[in-house]
């Protein structure tokens, strides 16, 4: 066996003995099964054995750090679904998703049968100001080809620090062009607004980032001044918004809320356990309000549909949510490294959990055939959508019965 195996084994052993003594603590002073700790000991010589077996026979060479972030992957992710490890750049991606923002270039892309093509530049970003257009090819960065299926590889290399310089290769019209660029700091917005009809507003909420209530707020104040600082109804769209942060879902619904519990949860850790309540506000006044859901609303988008429905502020309209009522917590390791813990289990206003039950609209619709991706597309067809013609049915009604009582 070699010295690092040995190594692993002793630290493995003393880990597992840790755990089994902190286990058996309680035990003091009464007779102690010796199978906990002769198992302790079966179980991590197993685990050195194991990893001196693939380090000696795999067909191809690998080394111990490979295999030791294999088995914490393992670890960590045999928990449940949603807990994870995380590496350096996989810990980044999830605080650009958080935050809102990051160092690029500026760019939405997508892999479209094999190849990554630019959905579209942001506005006022580098790419944007360059010259790069929807639909453009990315066939190199810096003068390195881009490899069929690479999407992930492709964004890390469009990132970078701000300021410094990138040369991305597109293919338009069987054209290759360069465009040279400097990144800088892209801001990520997660509302789209739009004016539906005279006096009707509807905002859709692609993720949830620590910018999300702010948006919101704005993009909410800029559709009421175009309707001369009111509007009769709102819809509000969470169809395939995955979550995102907690406390942006709390914010959220709060802006819409005068009072009440928004959301509960109770976990093992003093901090997983927690209340968060509305304060007085609600940024329509009252305002008539439909909320969108499908299959893919799920964990921040659940308890913003919840909290809503539980206190009669909206309607909810679509198809039942996905069901994810469990709390993740990111948690910091070293070198840039992080794991994402289960840690809570969240409740709506009436107690419900709605894990692996989803919430269950008020108003039941069949899906709209091939729902657009604002976020990306930007596009809202109006007459396809069934279910937002379904949003208006029921925000009329009810816009007028509320001009009617003010």
């Amino acid at each position: 066996m070699s010295l690092k195996i040995r190594v692993i084994l002793v630290v493995v052993i003393g880990v597992v003995m840790g755990l089994s003594l902190s286990i058996g603590g309680g035990l003091l002073g009464k007779q102690k099964p010796p199978s906990k700790e002769e198992l302790a000991w079966e179980q991590a010589q197993l685990f050195a054995e194991v990893i001196e077996r693939v380090k000696r026979d795999y067909v191809e060479p690998i080394d111990d750090a490979e295999l030791l972030e294999s088995a914490i992957r393992g670890m960590v992710g045999d928990l449940d679904a949603h807990s994870e490890y995380l590496d350096a750049n996989e810990y980044r991606d999830i605080r650009v998703s958080t935050t809102g923002s990051y160092t690029g270039v500026g760019i939405e892309v997508a892999q479209i049968e094999g190849a990554i093509r630019v959905i579209t530049p942001i506005a006022g970003s580098p790419a944007a100001r360059s010259g790069i257009r929807s639909g453009d090819e990315l066939v190199a960065v810096n003068g390195q080809a881009i490899e069929r299926g690479q999407l992930k590889d492709t964004m890390n290399r469009l990132r970078g620090k701000a300021g410094s310089k990138v040369k991305l290769s597109v293919l338009r019209d069987d054209v290759v062009i360069d465009h040279v660029m400097h990144r800088q700091i892209i801001r990520v917005a997660s509302v789209h607004k739009e004016i539906l009809l005279p006096s009707y507003g509807y905002v859709r909420v692609s993720q949830f980032s620590e910018n999300t209530a702010r948006e919101l707020s704005r993009a909410v104040d800029d559709l009421q001044e175009a309707n001369a600082g009111m509007l009769e109804g709102l819809v509000l769209d969470l169809r395939n918004n995955p979550g995102g942060v907690l406390d942006s879902a709390v914010d959220v619904s709060d802006l819409f809320l005068d009072s009440g519990v928004i959301v509960s949860a109770d976990g093992r850790a003093l901090d997983s356990r927690f209340t968060r309540s509305a304060h007085r506000g609600d940024i329509l006044d009252g305002a008539p309000l439909v909320v969108l859901v499908n299959g893919g609303s799920a964990s921040a988008s659940e308890i913003v549909a919840g909290a809503l429905q539980d206190h009669n502020r909206a309607t909810i309209v679509g198809t039942p949510t996905f069901g994810k009522g469990l709390v993740q917590t990111v948690m910091p390791l070293s070198k840039g490294r992080a794991v994402k813990l289960t840690t809570s289990r969240y409740y709506t206003p009436s107690g419900d959990s709605i894990h692996e039950i989803g919430i269950t609209p008020d108003v039941l619709t069949q899906e709209t055939p091939g729902f657009p991706d604002l976020s990306l597309s930007g596009l809202l067809d109006r007459e396809a959508d069934i279910q937002l013609a379904e949003a208006l049915e029921q925000l009329r009604p009810k816009a007028v019965m509320h001009s009617k009582a003010e």
